[in-house]
Parts: C-alpha cells; structure tokens; sequence
C-alpha cells in the first residue's frame, strides 16, 4: 500500500504526479498533480491506492473524498489535459509531459519537489524525482492517479454521448475488440489520436 514516506523523508511541499490515458487510441492524456499540508487522515489514506487496483466505484468514492479534503484545506490539487489534436502533433510523451507541466502549474504554489510516477522526468519548474510504481507507493502519487483516472473516464463518457458510436463511455477509448471494429465501420472522429497505427489506417478509407 503507498505511504507518506517520500514525502516526510524531503520535508517542505512535495507534489505526487500522475497520468491516466497514454495508451488509448481516443481521447486526452490527463494529469494531476497533488500536495498534502501532512499526513493525510488514515481514513483516507486508506482510500488510496493505484487507481489501476481500485473498482470504478472505489475511485469515485476516493475522488470525492479529495475534493471534500481540499475543501478542508488537507491537500492542494491540479488537474489538466492534453487534448487528442496535441497528442497528435507532439507524440504521446511530450502530449503526457504537457498535461502534467499544466497540472503542475494550477496548484496554490510551485512545490519543492515533484514525484512523478514512472521512469521518464517531464520539464517541470521544480525539481523531479521519478518513481516507477509510484502510484503503489506514494500517497500523493496514489491520490493523482485517481483524481486524473476518474477525471478522464467522465472526460469520455461525454464524448461519448456525442460520438455514440464508438463505446468510448465503455472502454474509454482504448483499443479493444469493440473499439477497432467501430474504427473500422465508422473512420475515426475528432477525439481519435492521429499518429496511432489503427487510427492512421483507418484514414484512407474516409478521406
């Protein structure tokens, strides 16, 4: 379970990044960004975890517990994405490394240092720590995982409702079975991810 460890060990405002939506071939790339005040309570703490780990409705419950505890004045948070059409010019990573530099850039203050979940350190105005698997292991990480997944998943349930072909409120425009075949059928729309091989070949059939 992650703990507040990485953080207490550096002291001062330390901010947990993560980013939800890389591998899709529709839809942005979301970040967040968190920074507790302290220790988090234990009865959230135990909220989280890697979103990846949780049920659908554990992470809404989370979520809404970070928004309550903000409200508190507990934690700091940003959230920001970038779009499919940046994704498509800047390639994925750089598209990623925007959304958490913008993240980054919606909290109260810049931290003194950023933990960012993964191996690979995004230009950010602070210095950066990379923690692969840090959303295992970091409660600041954990908590921007969840607020960036949930955020994300209600991103494309609403572009689903106005591309309703394509399942995206289903399986949030990653390449299933399901996803292919409606790429196939339909040709892809505005959210899709030019740059991706199956949304590449399905151009030509619909230019």
């Amino acid at each position: 379970m992650p703990d507040f460890r990485m953080e207490q060990a550096h002291g001062g405002r330390v901010a947990g990044l993560d980013e939800a939506g890389r591998g899709p071939l529709a839809g942005p790339v979301l970040a967040a960004a968190v920074v507790f005040a302290a220790p988090p309570p234990p009865a959230l703490a135990a909220l989280l975890d890697d979103s990846k780990k949780l049920s659908a409705a554990r992470r809404d419950a989370a979520f809404a517990a970070l928004v309550a505890a903000r409200g508190q004045g507990l934690l700091d948070f940003g959230i920001a994405a970038a779009s499919a059409a940046e994704i498509g010019q800047l390639n994925i990573l750089r598209a990623t490394q925007l959304a958490m530099a913008r993240a980054l850039a919606r909290l109260g203050a810049v931290p003194a240092l950023a933990l960012v979940d993964g191996n690979q350190a995004p230009p950010l105005p602070c210095p950066v720590r990379c923690v692969v698997g840090g959303d295992g292991a970091s409660l600041s990480i954990a908590a921007a995982s969840i607020l960036a997944k949930v955020t994300r998943d209600r991103a494309m349930a609403r572009i689903d409702r106005r591309w309703p072909g394509y399942g995206f409120a289903g399986h949030q425009g990653y390449p299933t079975a399901a996803h292919r075949a409606a790429l196939a059928r339909l040709g892809p729309c505005p959210h899709h991810r030019r740059g991706f091989g199956p949304v590449d070949r399905a151009l030509p059939a619909f230019s």
